[in-house]
């Protein structure tokens, strides 16, 4: 019987007693090495041979891993990279992720770290044919589109933290899911979070565990978030919603790659890869005090924009498509059809809740519709969020200003509410709220 023929991965470094380490270490995990002193005999053995992962050394006699990396990035894009840096230069490690590398290890290196870090990327040849199409869940031809497929694409090929902007609604959490499908940690879970709906004094026991009996109510051992997306990927939404206090907290965790459940004594190594979302301007946020800067870096390695849905207009037909084609199939129903006037009414809209609002809005069209013909008044679009000039309120018809604003406040969250569900997270992320902020609004109002 023929055996598979084994993978092979390029080791450059100069230093012949690293070089050995490695060659042993991997050669037990049934890999085939090559090994290179410098950047010109790890060119060559790359113009020779195809491997499956390289290793390389920071620091060269003929240049840098930097200089490989690039190589690499241009010549055999899908070659996984991984840096080996000295002890405590995170900032080269992270122009290292930036480059384009997979991942990075610290000197001296850790065997059991190496051998996971190995695993990890020759998983990523495996599950390069199985990978789900982002074609097929990040609908739309546009060029802002096109171009957010590509970055998900190359991010998914990195273990690189990520940092996924956007407004409400425009789809953060998938171009996270999709990161972490087309990854090498496809197999393993993806958990994710929204950090603004967790009570602050329920955080440390949520995300880091508990034992059993280390507080009132603590009835039995609970696993936290890290340890649950151990081995796959944590996925922190609003992240810029986490008190102070647990931000500190949080970045001894991703420096340290270990955590402690509230009353244990000892420390759990965790492998975890951090995404992380937030509909704010974090970089404002650190400017005014409210992130910290030191976690905003840790987290910020590289930024994924995702456009709102009025930056690609051309794709509100595509989509309004795919939605009236997920309801009719989840009803039984007949595909309702959108009339040329609904169309036009859509592309004039400015969609302040991006796709999530377009979802909904098309979903209480398509029950109320006559005939399934979705014309622009089944629509009901808000006026104010129109192209063209609503006009200003008259003002002869306000006769106390405190209580005309309370009054439009209370008709918006109840539209937030009526078209989540009464999902207040949901309705606090359509209205650009944290979870707080909309708790204090509703009792205020009198909705709670």
């Amino acid at each position: 019987m023929n055996k598979s023929p084994r993978q092979k991965v390029l080791i450059v470094d100069d230093e012949p007693d690293i070089r050995e380490l490695l060659e042993i270490t991997l050669g037990r995990m049934n890999l085939d090495t090559f090994s290179a002193r410098n950047l010109g005999e790890a060119q060559a053995l790359l113009g020779k041979e195809a491997f499956d992962l390289c290793l390389t050394d920071m620091r060269l006699p003929d240049g840098t891993g930097l200089d490989l990396v690039q190589h690499i990035q241009q010549r055999f894009p899908q070659l996984p990279v991984a840096m080996i840096t000295a002890y405590g230069n995170l900032e080269t490690a992270i122009n290292a992720l930036k480059a384009g590398a997979f991942d990075f290890l610290t000197k001296p290196v850790d065997l059991t770290r190496l051998r996971e870090l190995v695993s990890s990327a020759l998983r990523l040849a495996a599950n390069s044919g199985a990978a789900t199409s982002i074609d097929r869940r990040l609908l739309g031809d546009s060029l802002p589109m096109r171009a957010v497929r590509k970055q998900v694409d190359k991010l998914a090929r990195s273990q690189a933290p990520v940092y996924i902007s956007g407004e409400s609604g425009s789809g953060k959490e998938l171009v996270a899911r999709l990161i972490h499908e087309q990854g090498p940690r496809a197999q393993q879970a993806f958990v994710p979070v929204n950090c603004g709906a967790i009570p602050s004094e329920l955080m440390e026991s949520e995300f880091f565990g508990h034992r059993k009996g280390s507080f009132s109510g603590a009835i039995e051992d609970k696993p936290g978030l890290f340890q649950t997306a151990d081995g796959g990927t944590l996925f922190l939404d609003e992240v810029a919603d986490l008190p102070l206090a647990m931000q500190v907290k949080l970045l001894r965790v991703i420096q340290e790659k270990a955590v402690r459940s509230v009353g244990e004594q000892q420390e759990t190594v965790i492998d975890v890869r951090i995404l992380c979302a937030t509909h704010k301007d974090l970089a404002a946020e650190v400017s005014a005090g409210q992130f910290r800067q030191d976690l905003y870096y840790r987290l910020n390695v590289i930024e994924l924009r995702v456009p709102p849905l009025r930056e690609r207009r051309d794709d509100i037909e595509p989509l309004a498509s795919h939605v009236l084609k997920r309801l009719a199939s989840s009803t039984g129903q007949p595909v309702a059809k959108l009339q040329p006037d609904a169309l036009e009414a859509l592309k004039a809209y400015r969609f302040p809740g991006n796709v999530r609002e377009l979802e909904n809005m098309l979903e209480r069209a398509h029950t109320l519709c006559e005939n399934k013909q979705i014309g622009a008044g089944d629509l009901r679009l808000a006026e104010g969020n129109c192209t063209a000039d609503a006009g200003a309120p008259d003002l002869t018809q306000i006769d106390n200003l405190e209580d005309y604003l309370e009054n439009v406040e209370r008709k918006l969250i109840l539209q937030a509410l009526e078209e989540t569900r009464w999902n207040r997270t949901a309705a606090a992320q359509r209205l650009n709220l944290s979870f707080r902020s909309m708790r204090y609004r509703l009792k205020k109002l009198g909705l709670d």
